[in-house]
């Protein structure tokens, strides 16, 4: 990924007009076809542990991405539709309590969402039931 330029959106290797096709390697991992990531993804933490992995499709990310901390630990898992956070998403603190749960559809949280702080308790300003991205009850 270091020698290539991001332009518009396209990637470019450096120096050329051409949009790159090939694999990456380093600390993103996949392949790109004509300037667009396309296919499994997988990002390294400096330290090396994964720190993401999923898909893109023409671009964009699409399908199930599941999230590591640095230390290797799970914290966030969800799926993409055409770059937008779509279905359900959950995500957890380092202690393993779960952080949050919500549901999207088009990248805005939608239907009954939770938020918990990380002694356990509900977050009642993040819980409620969600339209658009909207708060429209507790």
């Amino acid at each position: 990924m270091d020698d290539l330029v991001k332009r518009e959106g396209i990637y470019y290797q450096k120096f050329t007009d051409v949009p790159f096709s090939g694999k990456t390697t380093g600390e993103e991992q996949g392949s790109i076809k004509n300037g667009k990531r396309e296919g499994a993804w997988f990002v390294y933490h400096k330290n090396g542990q994964l720190a993401n992995k999923g898909s893109y499709k023409n671009g964009k990310l699409d399908g199930a991405w599941v999230f590591y901390s640095d230390n290797g630990q799970f914290f966030l898992k969800g799926n993409y539709n055409d770059g937008n956070r779509e279905g359900a998403w959950v995500s957890y603190y380092e202690n393993g309590q779960l952080q949050f749960k919500y549901n999207y559809k088009n990248g805005q949280k939608e239907g009954a969402g939770v938020w918990f702080n990380e002694d356990g308790t509900v977050d009642k300003e993040r819980t409620g039931t969600f339209k658009n991205g909207e708060k429209i009850s507790d």
